[in-house]
């Protein structure tokens, strides 16, 4: 596709399907950081934003994960209008603007997707994902390392993740799921020498490697350890909650009754859940 094409394909989309809502929000926000504006939006620098981001893309999360359309609407506007304070603050300071970013990923979409936009076969996810690295990596061939572009702001569990998978792209990974269930094993057994050594720096290495270890055995099997980690703590706090309310129902309290009713209330719990 010639890049006239692409321009006209690009403006014929835009055409019929948005609005003009874009740009009143972008005039919306730089009103808000004018002298005339708010006096907490003029405050605000790109490095005071990053909480608030992260914390509206959590929130877009749990809105998908609760397939809460008008909640999900919500949350992504949250996280679209800090996306644009994040832009605006840059034009003001002359470094870009929102305009850049917009251009700037599209080229990039364009140049990623050649199986889309030119004339490579790539087929399939597999083969659309290795093609995406090698295209990322001629782009960066400056940086000095192949995983010196992942982010230092990720989840622990995430960039684990991330980092065992780009690895596995270019074929240093485990073969075999046994394999990857040795390694765990070998590492909790490290973990119990190191506990036993009474070292903490050494403790704390072992657990790291432990949870590193745990994440790729999740990667392995197909799953996403930030997700199952999500969905075993979801599972905790409901079991603490039914078991907070039955030893209310016995009289007791938290704090005033002692393990061994608690444990026996949690037992119950997990019988019943599995009756």
């Amino acid at each position: 596709m010639s890049n006239s094409n692409q321009s006209a394909s690009a403006k014929s989309i835009h055409q019929s399907r948005f609005t003009n809502h874009f740009a009143q929000l972008c005039d919306i926000v730089a009103k808000l950081r004018s002298p005339e504006g708010c006096p907490w939006d003029r405050e605000q620098t790109n490095a005071s934003l990053v909480p608030p981001l992260l914390e509206e893309a959590y929130e877009v999360a749990g809105a998908v994960y609760a397939k809460d359309d008008a909640n999900l609407r919500e949350e992504l506007g949250d996280l679209l209008l800090l996306i644009i304070m994040h832009a605006q603050i840059a034009s003001e300071e002359k470094r870009f603007d929102i305009d850049e970013i917009a251009r700037e990923i599209s080229e990039k979409l364009i140049r990623r997707h050649p199986h889309v936009f030119g004339k490579s076969e790539a087929r399939g996810s597999e083969a659309v994902v290795r093609q995406w690295e090698a295209i990322k990596r001629e782009e960066k061939k400056g940086d000095a390392h192949y995983l010196a572009s992942l982010p230092m702001a990720l989840p622990a569990l995430m960039r684990a993740e991330k980092a065992q998978k780009k690895a596995a792209r270019v074929n240093f990974d485990w073969r075999e799921l046994r394999d990857v269930m040795a390694k765990v094993e070998e590492e909790l057994q490290e973990t119990k020498n190191a506990v036993a050594s009474a070292e903490a720096r050494m403790i704390a290495d072992e657990i790291g490697d432990l949870l590193f270890a745990v994440v790729n055995l999740a990667r392995k099997c197909q799953l996403e350890a930030e997700s199952l980690l999500q969905s075993a703590t979801d599972k905790f706090v409901a079991r603490f909650n039914e078991m907070e309310d039955r030893l209310r129902a016995r009289g007791g309290k938290l704090g005033k009754a002692g393990l061994e009713e608690l444990d026996a209330i949690w037992e119950e719990i997990k019988k019943d859940a599995r009756s």
